[in-house]
């Protein structure tokens, strides 16, 4: 009954919302490219790219200027200001940049993709497709670091910079100003050659003055990438059309590996494979992998999980991060039906090799999108060969909205025997259908999606809905989501992190733990959250505001299961310095034993009500040294919790960041529930010889899991997306301390070829 009262007053919202956005849809999209334009012509002689910026092919070249102020404020004047030309000719896009600037520069690092948004730094927002739905963003910094990833109209989402691709740049810096050049092949953006008008922005980041700006007005509550407020790119003549666009990448890999805990001698081994990226059409690409290695990617950074859930980890391998937008979207948490770590990995989350794989993804009309996923493992000793494919689109509709869906099935290859010891092994198969509104300036936002799933021997209570509505603006924001998930809904290739419970058989008698189980449960949530933000203009505070949430979840029987409240403050200066406050109120009603100590006796199944305070500061990011910490205190279940955490870092700018990160957490319960305090310490070491030479050392330990891991890159690009990768991996046990688990050093060579 809940669920539908919450429904209705769902639909309610939207009528209201929608009806509102009507009057308001005049701003951002075509009517922005009529008031901010761009002319781009063909340059009539060569460009050398080194950063000076005297090349004859300039001199005509219109310009970008008078830039808005967008971040932390959109309504104070601007203390530097940036000037931007454009030009192409067959084969590259050229982008120039002038930054007005003094002599020194916050440069967090020289390693590429990292720490942009707190470094110096210029970028272009390109949307080939002018839908307001996809695009890139190019970025470099003053010393020449470079940055890129797609952008897509995910309005929850964020930029995680994993996608690479060959481009060109240089930079000079002088004493008032510095420059940039860009030189970005047309073989990497995919675009249709008869469009005439593309999207068009440029962000400045001077974070020596806090200031992030934009060449057309964004409002401060909307991203500086966002491609509902792109200006236009006018094309004179048609751009050149692309053809042949293929890129070819092979790797070899070779290492050395020691297990103590199998007492088995050193083996080495030694790799190779290959991924291919081909353009079919102008607006469509297919990635081909053989053989894929991930061994350069780096460790998860460990967590403390003070919940009875599983935690998630993101997805941090390179081929399955490009594009991923189109298959990860769905749902929204604790729900996501595809999550690409499921791929690779067996049934007790041990990793599998995988022979390869295809995607192809890109539009197949002006407002279609596509993208279809197949890979296949290899079967080792605990799980038979598995096959996944991932099939999803996305059709817009109105003018920023979505009607969106997908089906997923992922097939394990396995003998009769094994079939009938573990059907539910056998296959797991998905599919969903969402619609998501969001008026022209994305203000406001509506959502709703029904999704199914197949198992063998399973019927019934196998579904999950969802609706949600928000309302995002300059100064107030809220939304409420609601979601239901049946007991029976499985996602083999997703992540839903509350519906498997991790609990205990206990002695009836005495309440001892006998062996530790996971027991399935389906439930019905209501997530909302509402802010009020202050935006005074003064010279030392720019945001300040307050923060409220509700978290409901109900069983299945309509009882309540869990309740979290909070409120919060939260203020940031000028300075880039901020602090925040926040209450927590839990109600917890545990239907299943569970546990947190080493105490054979878990928490048993009741009632828990209790409250905890939480304060964080987080320093002047732009300094050398750098601080940040919290302290949160209460009740625990029917214990209480102290935890302190603290990470200090030194920048050596540019070449070196040195940072120590400490978590501890002091869990007290009643007897005989036991305590535990959990210890997480986090050193890391990064030192940027060059642009191309980088060293980072990371170093976890982590009482919980009882591991203390070592791991160590060393990363020289020789060429554009061309890498040599040595990476040195140690594991020990904090108890008995230090005592070796295994250890490994392995070399990865890749070598990008474009035909």
């Amino acid at each position: 009954m809940l669920f539908k009262f919450y429904t209705i007053l769902f639909f309610c919202f939207s009528l209201i919302f929608c009806a509102n956005a009507q009057k308001s849809d005049s701003l951002g999209g075509p009517a922005y490219q009529q008031k901010y334009q761009l002319p781009i012509r063909k340059a009539l002689e060569p460009i050398k790219i080194d950063g000076d910026l005297t090349d004859a092919a300039w001199r005509g070249a219109a310009i970008a200027k008078d830039f808005a102020p967008h971040w932390p404020q959109d309504n104070v004047p601007l203390a530097r200001q940036t000037e931007v030309k454009m030009t192409f000719d067959e084969r590259f896009l050229y982008v120039s940049a002038v930054c007005f600037d003094s002599s020194y520069h916050i440069v967090q690092t020289l390693k590429r993709d990292t720490r942009f948004w707190d470094s110096d730094a210029f970028s272009v927002v390109i949307d080939p497709i002018n839908q307001r739905t996809n695009g890139f963003l190019f970025g470099v910094g003053p010393t020449n670091v470079q940055y890129e990833d797609l952008v897509t109209s995910d309005n929850f989402g964020d930029l995680n910079w994993s996608w690479d691709n060959r481009w060109y740049s240089a930079t000079k810096i002088f004493k008032d100003h510095w420059t940039v050049e860009m030189a970005i092949p047309f073989k990497t953006l995919r675009f249709d050659p008869a469009k005439k008008t593309w999207g068009i922005n440029f962000i400045r980041n001077d974070v020596k003055n806090n200031q992030y700006d934009t060449w057309t007005f964004i409002p401060v509550n909307f991203n500086g990438y966002d491609l509902g407020w792109t200006g236009g790119l006018s094309w004179q003549e048609t751009p050149p059309s692309v053809k042949g666009n293929v890129s070819i990448i092979p790797y070899v890999t070779g290492g050395a590996n020691h297990s103590h805990l199998e007492r088995e001698p050193t083996t080495s081994n030694y790799n190779g494979g290959l991924d291919a990226k081909v353009s079919i059409t102008p607006s469509m690409n297919l990635d081909l992998t053989i053989n894929p290695d991930f061994s350069q990617v780096e460790v998860d950074r460990q967590v403390t999980n003070l919940t009875r859930f599983n935690i998630f980890f993101p997805e941090r391998r390179t081929f399955f991060l490009e594009n991923d937008d189109l298959f990860s979207t769905y749902g929204a948490p604790p729900f996501r039906p595809f999550f690409s770590r499921t791929i690779g990995l067996d049934a007790n989350a041990q990793p599998m090799p995988i022979l390869g794989g295809a995607r192809l993804t890109g539009n197949l009309s002006k407002t279609l999108r596509v993208g279809l996923l197949n890979m296949q493992t290899r079967a080792n000793d605990a799980s038979p060969a598995q096959n996944f494919t991932a099939f999803s689109f996305n059709q817009r509709v109105l003018k920023r909205s979505l009607v969106k869906g997908y089906v997923l099935n992922k097939e394990s290859f396995m003998s009769a025997d094994e079939q009938k010891q573990n059907p539910l092994q056998r296959y797991g198969r998905n599919q969903g259908l969402e619609f998501s509104y969001s008026n022209q300036q994305g203000t406001i936002n509506a959502w709703t999606g029904y999704h199914l799933s197949q198992k063998p021997t399973i019927k019934g209570q196998s579904a999950m809905a969802q609706v949600g509505v928000g309302y995002f603006g300059r100064k107030v924001n809220f939304f409420v989501d609601l979601a239901n998930i049946g007991t029976n809904y499985y996602a083999d290739m997703g992540f839903v992190n509350r519906i498997e419970n991790f609990t205990f058989v206990t002695d009836p008698r005495t309440g001892r733990a006998l062996r530790d189980t996971v027991a399935r449960l389906g439930f019905s949530q209501i997530y909302s959250e509402g802010s009020y933000t202050f935006r005074p203009i003064n010279k030392k505070v720019n945001t300040h505001g307050f923060e409220t949430s509700n978290f409901f979840v109900w069983n299945p029987n309509g009882t309540l299961g869990e309740r979290l409240s909070t409120l919060a403050y939260s203020v940031q200066f000028q300075n880039t310095v901020e602090l925040s406050l926040q209450i927590d109120d839990n109600d917890v009603r545990a239907l299943f034993p569970f546990g947190f100590t080493d105490s054979a006796f878990p928490l048993p199944v009741g009632q828990y009500r209790y409250r905890q305070v939480n304060a964080a500061y987080n320093s002047d990011y732009r300094k050398k040294f750098i601080f940040s910490g919290g302290v949160r205190a209460g009740g625990f279940y029917n214990g209480t919790l102290r935890q302190f955490t603290a990470e200090v870092t030194y920048r050596a700018q540019p070449w070196g960041n040195f940072t120590m990160a400490f978590e501890q957490n002091d869990i007290k319960l009643p007897e005989p529930y036991g305590s535990d305090r959990l210890l997480l310490v986090s050193p890391r070491i990064e030192i940027n010889f060059s642009t191309s030479v980088f060293w980072t050392t990371f170093l976890q330990f982590n009482t919980q899991r009882n591991n203390f891991n070592v791991n160590s890159r060393l990363q020289w690009r020789f060429k554009p997306m061309s890498d040599f990768f040595l990476v040195y991996t140690d594991n020990y046990f904090t108890d008995p301390l230090f005592r070796n688990k295994n250890r490994g050093i392995v070399f990865k060579l890749n070598y990008w070829l474009t035909l």
